[in-house]
């Protein structure tokens, strides 16, 4: 019997469903895992494709946690000036034995000062914005820098999740769930800015933008702006 492993997922409104559901589906096939969905209530968040999930604990009744996983999305930037949240993944990033992210999520552990020096993965469109809080932005699917580990956009989060199985549990049982889970992904190919057609790309970007891409970022450098300017004597 594997010992338990306290994994808290942060789910909150506007995140990208998938950025959660995709490695907790993986995770939650790990021996021993056990899966908290942490809210700052126990009302439902609703993520981006309105679809609503309902936290399981609070902040402040939330379990003792070996792994703390932020997702991302459109609603990440209000997550990164939420101090309650931010001071409780500070807190909890002490302790913990893994901290990590999928997409923007690692803008949230950014934004919490948690990776300052540290090399970190983000959505390709939002991943140089780590820079701005100290980060190293890492243009790869899964990056592990002690114990911190982000995933890049979206689906690398079911990458992310076998990455950290395999970690924690041996290659052996991370190829067991992959089986189990039938994953084998036979891609269009272009899933990133580097491999995608010039054409596309143009037109991924144009389609962001119309979606407030760049709004988005602006509020980043601002909230980074707030979080490095000299506090008041």
């Amino acid at each position: 019997m594997a010992d338990s492993f306290h994994i808290g997922f942060l789910p909150y409104n506007g995140m990208t469903q998938l950025d959660m559901t995709g490695p907790a589906q993986v995770l939650g096939r790990m021996p021993g895992a056990s899966l908290h969905f942490v809210g700052k209530t126990r009302d439902p968040v609703i993520g981006d494709l309105t679809l609503g999930f309902v936290p399981t604990v609070t902040l402040a009744d939330c379990p003792r946690l070996d792994m703390i996983c932020v997702p991302g999305g459109f609603g990440c930037t209000e997550v990164m000036r939420d101090a309650a949240v931010l001071d409780w993944l500070g807190e909890r990033a002490e302790t913990a034995t893994l901290v990590t992210s999928v997409c923007t999520g690692s803008l949230i552990l950014a934004a919490a000062g948690l990776l300052r020096g540290k090399r970190a993965a983000c959505h390709w469109a939002w991943r140089d914005s780590l820079s701005l809080f100290g980060a190293i932005p890492v243009a790869e699917r899964v990056v592990e820098d002690g114990k911190f580990i982000t995933g890049g956009g979206v689906t690398a989060g079911i990458d992310f999740g076998f990455r950290i199985i395999e970690r924690l549990r041996g290659r052996d049982v991370a190829e067991m769930v992959q089986l189990a889970l039938e994953y084998d992904p036979a891609p269009l190919g272009g899933g990133t800015p580097e491999t995608a057609r010039a054409e596309i790309v143009a037109a991924t970007n144009a389609a962001m933008t119309e979606r407030g891409m760049s709004e988005r970022l602006a509020d980043v450098a601002a909230i980074a702006r707030d979080a490095n300017a000299p506090s008041s004597p």
